[in-house]
């Protein structure tokens, strides 16, 4: 697949390319290269960079750092019985446990809700980070909703980094996801109040809290082109058929 002229691959983290010394300079450099692209088109085009990912498999498979990137690009393209499998290769690579909440976000995507929940309560949880075991409650609440249980779900929510007033990345999410469930199980007071925290908190727009506020509030926004083709057809209608309207009679037909 081709790469602009402008990634030499530099531009990938310092322990990637650590991890890359183990490879001939040559590859090394073309696996970093292959890298750069799947971190840059991951958000905006998952295809392509899914099969800048498959490049990169291709010629460093034994690298921990390139199975998770193959890895993040399947489970952006919804292929998560692949992406799950790159995960767990990484993991015995590196013997850490970073990657349980997608792991575990992944058997979610495979149908299986219960097995993403005992991962949730498997002692890997407690190695993680803040971040790390915010984002496995994400997960484990997604998997209870998964299986109907909304209470469960919103219980499984609650905890002292949704109750903290700081600003933290993953505090917008956080609060979207609880007042998505709120609305879910009918508490739409509730919700409103959440979404309107989730706004406050979202400094980077990761979430489309502001839409479902306003969606709640009764707000409906008018697409700008639509509004002036309605204003055109009310003028249009206040001056009367034009010239070429008469002379083509009431049915629009020439005589």
């Amino acid at each position: 697949m081709p790469i602009p002229d402008d990634v030499t691959g530099e531009e990938i983290d310092k322990d990637v390319r650590q991890e890359l010394q183990s490879l001939p300079k040559t590859l090394a450099d073309d696996v970093a290269r292959n890298l750069v692209m799947v971190a840059r088109l991951l958000d905006e085009d998952p295809e392509a960079a899914y099969g800048y990912s498959k490049v990169a498999l291709r010629l460093a498979s034994r690298v921990a750092a390139v199975r998770e990137a193959g890895g993040f690009a399947a489970y952006a393209n919804q292929k998560y019985g692949e992406a799950l499998a790159e995960f767990r290769a990484a993991r015995r690579m590196t013997g850490t446990v970073e990657l349980w909440p997608v792991m575990a976000d992944c058997e979610r995507g495979l149908g299986r809700p219960e097995k993403a929940l005992d991962m949730a309560g498997a002692p890997e949880v407690q190695k993680l980070d803040k971040a790390g075991q915010v984002e496995m409650r994400l997960v484990a609440a997604g998997a209870r909703r998964d299986m109907g249980q909304l209470d469960a779900a919103i219980v499984t929510l609650q905890s002292p980094e949704l109750a903290s007033n700081s600003v933290q990345p993953w505090t917008a999410r956080l609060r979207y996801a609880y007042a998505d469930a709120l609305l879910a199980a009918g508490r739409e007071r509730e919700a409103r109040e959440w979404f309107a925290k989730a706004v406050e908190s979202d400094r980077d727009s990761s979430t489309d809290a502001s839409d479902r506020l306003a969606e709640l509030d009764g707000v409906e926004f008018v697409d700008a082109l639509d509004e002036r083709e309605d204003d055109d057809a009310r003028r249009s209608d206040v001056d009367g058929p034009s010239h070429d309207d008469v002379e083509d009679g009431e049915d629009g037909r020439k005589d």
